[in-house]
Order: C-alpha cells, then sequence, then structure tokens
C-alpha cells in the first residue's frame, strides 16, 4: 500500500542498475570516455517496458535476495503520482545490489515503472545491452533523457555514475559528483521536480580489499589504465561471503520533492543548476544519515534476527 512508511519489499522488480552517462555531465572536459554520436547525427532510442511475463519471471528469480535483504522503505508518500519527476540518489558500492529492489517498491506501492537512464559503456556490451533495454533502461545521453522527459516518464539518476560505483576506501556512502551538473538542466528545462532518495545497507555488503588508486599503483596498474575504458573508474577488489555479498538489510528513504520552478528559464545557467544539484546532495545526505541511524537502532538488522523472527511468524 502506498505510503507505509517501513513496508518490507515484497517482490523485486528487475530494472536494471542505473548510471548517469557521463555525456550528460557538463564537464566531460577531455576524459577518456567511449565515443558516441555527434549531435547532428544522435537519434533517441527509448526502449521498451517489461512486459508482464517478464515482470512475474524477475520476481521469481529476484525472491532469495528479497528473502536475504529485507529492504525497507521510508518516504515512498513523498512520490508524486500525479506528474513525472526524475529520482537522483546515492549509487551504492558495485551499483547493482540495491537498486532493483528499490524500483520494485515504488512499482508495488505506486504502480510506477521508472525509467533509468544507463551508463553508455552498458551499451556496447552485447547481450547485457539486450537485458537492460528489456528492463526499460536506455542508454543516458541527453537525446534520450529528453525525449523520455518530452513523453513524461519518471525517470532514475545517479549523478555519481560509475566512479561512486566504485568507491574508494574511506569513501562509504559519499557523493561523488564532481562536477556534474546535466541532471539539474535537464530537469530545469522539463519542469520536472527532483526526488532526492537515499540508499543504505549496501556498502556493508563488501569490504575494499584494493581500491582502485592502489589498482593504479599496482604492478599491473599500467596494463590496467590501458585497457580501462576510464581509468578513474577501476572496480576495486572486494570480499564479503567470498566473492559473495553479505545479505544486509536494505534501507531506502525517499525525500520530499524539490520543484524546479524557481530556476525556470536558467537550465544554460550554470550558477542555476550548482544551486540546485546542491540543495539534491543536501536531502540526499541527509537521507543517509537518518537511514545509518535507523540501521544502528534496527534490531532486525542482521540476517539471523530476521530469519528467527520471520520463522516464528
Amino acid at each position: 500500500m502506498r505510503g507505509a512508511a517501513a513496508t518490507p519489499v515484497r517482490r523485486p522488480f528487475p530494472f536494471a542498475v542505473a548510471a548517469w552517462n557521463k555525456t550528460l555531465a557538463m564537464n566531460a572536459g577531455g576524459k577518456k570516455v567511449a565515443a558516441r554520436k555527434p549531435p547532428s547525427t544522435a537519434r533517441a532510442e527509448l526502449g521498451r517496458r517489461p512486459t508482464a511475463a517478464e515482470v512475474a519471471a524477475a520476481r521469481i528469480l529476484f525472491e532469495p535476495w528479497r528473502i536475504l535483504t529485507s529492504p525497507v522503505f521510508r518516504g515512498v508518500e513523498h512520490v508524486p503520482l500525479d506528474r513525472p519527476f526524475l529520482l537522483v540518489g546515492n549509487h551504492t558500492l558495485m551499483g547493482v545490489l540495491d537498486v532493483p529492489l528499490m524500483l520494485l517498491g515504488l512499482h508495488e506501492r505506486t504502480g510506477l515503472i521508472v525509467r533509468s537512464l544507463g551508463d553508455h559503456l552498458h551499451f556496447q556490451v552485447p547481450l547485457w545491452r539486450d537485458l537492460l533495454s528489456a528492463f526499460g533502461t536506455v542508454d543516458g545521453t541527453r537525446e534520450n533523457c529528453e525525449a523520455l522527459m518530452r513523453g513524461r516518464e519518471p525517470l532514475l539518476v545517479f549523478p555519481g555514475g560509475g566512479r561512486e560505483v566504485f568507491k574508494h576506501k574511506g569513501e562509504r556512502y559519499q557523493l561523488i559528483w564532481k562536477n556534474r551538473t546535466g541532471f539539474a538542466a535537464l530537469a530545469i528545462a522539463h519542469g520536472y521536480p527532483i526526488v532526492p532518495f537515499a540508499a543504505v545497507g549496501a556498502e556493508e555488503c563488501y569490504d575494499i580489499l584494493l581500491d582502485a588508486d592502489e589498482l593504479r599503483q599496482s604492478p599491473i596498474g599500467p596494463l590496467l589504465e590501458r585497457l580501462a575504458p576510464r581509468p578513474d573508474e577501476l572496480p576495486p577488489v572486494v570480499a564479503g561471503i567470498g566473492p559473495l555479498p553479505r545479505p544486509q538489510r536494505f534501507y531506502f528513504r525517499f525525500e520530499r520533492p524539490i520543484e524546479t520552478s524557481p530556476w525556470a528559464g536558467r537550465a544554460t545557467s550554470q550558477a542555476a543548476c550548482l544551486e540546485l544539484r546542491a540543495a539534491v546532495a543536501r536531502a540526499i545526505e541527509r537521507g543517509i544519515r537518518a537511514l545509518r541511524r535507523e540501521r544502528r537502532r534496527d534490531p532486525e538488522a542482521a540476517l539471523g534476527t530476521r530469519l528467527l523472527r520471520q520463522l516464528g511468524r
């Protein structure tokens, strides 16, 4: 039911992990990124929504992970039902553990299918790109984002992208957005309210053994830098239960929408975009702090306690 403050997620939904494409950033600044079509020939490719059969199959597939992580939702009542919006949140370590469950929670409570904007590199991998497209994820180009906004679709974006997914030691739950303001500019241009959200739990699933800086300084560092499309986004070496993630409980918190009307007509103003971006970042960081406090106090945060209580019900 929509608005239940701490309702556990019932069934997972197979939305692909969304990362903000670097081409949306206004400061690409010569970094080594994958080539893209020039603006004059770029074409919006909007994919499709998943079918009912695909949803049903994915629910079965993700059910064990839902049981193990028992996600808790806060603030779902803040998600608009009467207009499109842009979800903006923190990308947790490795990026693939919590986003499908978060998007299912919204779908189950609100009926909304939120379209994810995926990193351009995802769409260079055969089969994987087909899987992403099958479940509504689109290549996160400016053209695709604008086309979806013209269609009034609710969207999800992670401004931190790959760098925030591949965190370094000591960066747990930090926003690593660099100077990116593309999401703010597009939200202003299309009048989209921004719904900030926070995610907690996935960063405890792994310990970072070696981060990107340490890998680059290792004997194989020069080889990794030559092979990596983006040398500053090398995945860390991590450990959980061996290579598998620890099944930590996930927590999601949605903040009140930030209306973009105060910045209307200023989508090309860097100052306006930075101001909006800062407001969104503050809301996400506030949500992260609240969820981390809740996690510390939660008697069912530990898997063993959750399973015992579920067996006793």
